[in-house]
């Protein structure tokens, strides 16, 4: 298993539920980060404990919504700029919109794959001229097991993480061969702000995926030897 330590990674959706939880978990393993997400005070909140709990790694935040591409443009090089160089990209930022074909607005159908998906390609757009000029690092790219299996009053957000795992295996088959590896991660239902709100949870937030859980298996999957990688992990509930 090789060390993390003294590596950089760059998280989006990183003030709350899971990119907070691979942010802390990154950060204990000494990981250097680059925090977005969209709301500032999250970020700014996340960095204080952060910096409190870990003082000698290097934090840089940016406020952006992924699906720009100019404020991706901007963050990136923002928080590259205090970092100087990266190795690992977590695509976690996403929406869920939940509705029927003909009953979700067609705006939040656009927004969704705007987040979801565009907002995934921005970021490996930007990030990958440093992994490629590093000659190795690693893209993991946070989907759903909604993007395996359709389901009623989910197209939307089904469809976009299809999208993302599809765009993750045809990323990957592209750049293996530079050193780098690109997994998708598809966990089933996670207790987060955005599964509880949609009442994915039944009110039974402790019989689901932790984000803990999802951020030991992110930094279990990281050390693997640089010679190796997963190329798609499904992570269930055994009590959903």
């Amino acid at each position: 298993m090789q060390s993390l330590k003294g590596k950089t990674a760059i998280i989006t959706g990183a003030g709350k539920g899971l990119g907070k939880a691979m942010s802390l978990a990154l950060a204990a393993e000494g990981v250097n980060l680059g925090l977005i997400g969209r709301t500032t005070a999250d970020l700014e909140k996340l960095y204080t404990e952060l910096t409190g709990l870990y003082p000698a790694i290097t934090i840089a935040y940016a406020t952006a919504d992924v699906g720009n591409y100019a404020a991706v443009k901007l963050a990136v090089k923002t928080v590259t700029t205090a970092l100087s160089t990266v190795d690992i990209l977590i695509n976690n930022a996403g929406i869920l919109k939940i509705g029927g074909f003909l009953e979700l607005p067609v705006e939040e159908w656009e927004q969704v794959i705007q987040i979801n998906v565009l907002g995934t390609y921005y970021m490996v757009h930007e990030v990958l001229p440093f992994l490629l000029k590093n000659g190795k690092g690693d893209i993991i790219n946070i989907a759903s097991t909604a993007g395996q299996k359709g389901a009623a009053k989910m197209s939307a957000y089904g469809a976009a993480k299809a999208a993302v795992i599809n765009l993750s295996e045809s990323l990957m088959q592209e750049v293996r061969k530079s050193n780098i590896r690109v997994t998708t991660f598809n966990p089933s239902t996670v207790a987060t702000e955005m599964t509880i709100t949609a009442n994915f949870t039944d009110g039974n937030e402790e019989k689901v995926l932790q984000p803990e859980d999802l951020a030991f298996l992110v930094i279990n999957h990281l050390k693997l030897p640089q010679r190796a990688f997963v190329k798609e992990i499904g992570l269930w509930s055994t009590n959903p």
